[in-house]
């Protein structure tokens, strides 16, 4: 089965099915898929089954996901233009049907409802979203749905060894029972029982510039922190402009659009200038001993465009970087064939950084996601 092609197409049809008035987590849709990789795709009455039980919780509302099912995953002997289930996300051989073949509506499907059929129907033609394409170039409607692709990825953190040690079938010899666990056999060495570190997610930091110089790039860069708040409670999430702002509270919501709203009402000075050194002296000074604990990685995501002192930026990077396990920097720019990191506060920094990655595109941020998988 195709998990990358599934995925846009299961999203599109979430957001059609709530537009007809049925409640649907976002998290429904991981478990749509995690569903359907046992399930398989071949017999189109095991999918219907599948969504039908992870996304209805009403009896009124069973009426309506059949007619949105419908609606979204036609038959391809139908003659329409779209595509049998097994061939999710491939594109069709058949240009999409006018109109008048199209009739087929849901009653209580308005504005908003309308949005998702149009989205629908480009689901399966050649216009569907490039994983090249930078951020800053999206339409309204391509950045809407990166904006959800982002928000349902899953993100893996690297993982640490503890100072605990737990009981194993390989490691090092654990001398502490060796005499206990043989006296049975008269002291003789028969059984070693051995040991191995218990190991855990390594914390994550993430401190994102929500400055007027990234505003292009900023709704990306706000669904990138959900993303990683979700899918790992060790995350401590901070944007800052001209002051930094802690906002680990708000960035776990489970909502799409709310996480939005919630963090730039969070940050007063959102769309301001930047300060990234006075930003880093209060995260140091303030919120390091609390949250730098465990050995983190700091994720900086700034285009390092910077009206405060460089020399700041340098001595509160080397304090930051004393404290975590390692530091990598995220610049949307990177991705310009023409752009050149040559901003004070950028080459201040830069000493104190372990990698220096763009993050202009969907295929970026999942080479971020590897970066981040490291130990």
């Amino acid at each position: 089965m195709k998990d990358a092609a599934l995925l846009p197409n299961l999203l599109v049809f979430a957001r059609l099915v709530r537009a007809a008035g049925l409640q649907v987590h976002a998290g429904r849709t991981l478990d749509c898929i995690t569903a359907l990789e046992q399930v398989g795709l071949r017999r189109r009455a095991d999918v219907h089954a599948t969504l039908r039980t992870l996304l209805v919780h009403r009896q009124e509302d069973l009426a309506r996901f059949d007619e949105a099912f419908e609606l979204f995953w036609k038959a391809h002997e139908v003659g329409d233009g779209r595509l049998p289930l097994f061939s999710l996300g491939e594109r069709p051989r058949v240009k999409a049907a006018a109109p008048s073949a199209a009739s087929v509506e849901l009653d209580d499907i308005d504005a908003a409802g309308a949005a998702s059929a149009r989205l629908t129907a480009g689901a399966y033609s050649p216009a569907d979203i490039s994983r090249t394409k930078d951020f800053a170039d999206f339409t309204r409607d391509e950045a809407e749905r990166a904006e959800m692709l982002l928000a349902d990825m899953a993100w893996r953190l690297g993982r640490r060894r503890s100072r605990r040690w737990t009981a194993a079938r390989t490691g090092a010899i654990d001398l502490r029972p060796i005499v206990r666990r043989n006296m049975r056999h008269g002291g003789e060495l028969l059984y070693l029982p051995r040991r191995r570190r218990v190991e855990k997610p390594r914390p994550l930091v993430v401190l994102c510039d929500v400055s007027g110089s990234m505003a292009r790039y900023s709704r990306m860069v706000l669904q990138l922190v959900r993303g990683l708040a979700r899918s790992s409670g060790r995350v401590e999430s901070f944007l800052f402009a001209t002051r930094l702002t802690r906002v680990t509270r708000h960035a776990g919501s489970r909502d799409v659009a709310e996480v939005v709203s919630r963090l730039t009402h969070a940050v007063e000075d959102w769309g301001g200038g930047t300060r990234i050194g006075e930003a880093l002296r209060a995260f140091n000074t303030r919120w390091a001993r609390r949250v730098m604990r465990n050995g983190p990685v700091v994720l900086i995501v700034s285009d390092g465009w910077d009206r405060g002192d460089p020399d700041l930026v340098a001595r509160e990077m080397a304090r930051l970087r004393r404290r975590c396990h390692r530091v990598v920097w995220v610049n949307p720019l990177l991705g310009s064939a023409n752009y050149e990191p040559l901003t004070r506060g950028l080459m201040a920094a830069r000493p104190f950084v372990d990698e220096f990655l763009p993050a202009h595109n969907l295929e970026t941020v999942e080479q971020l996601a590897g970066h981040l998988l490291k130990d």
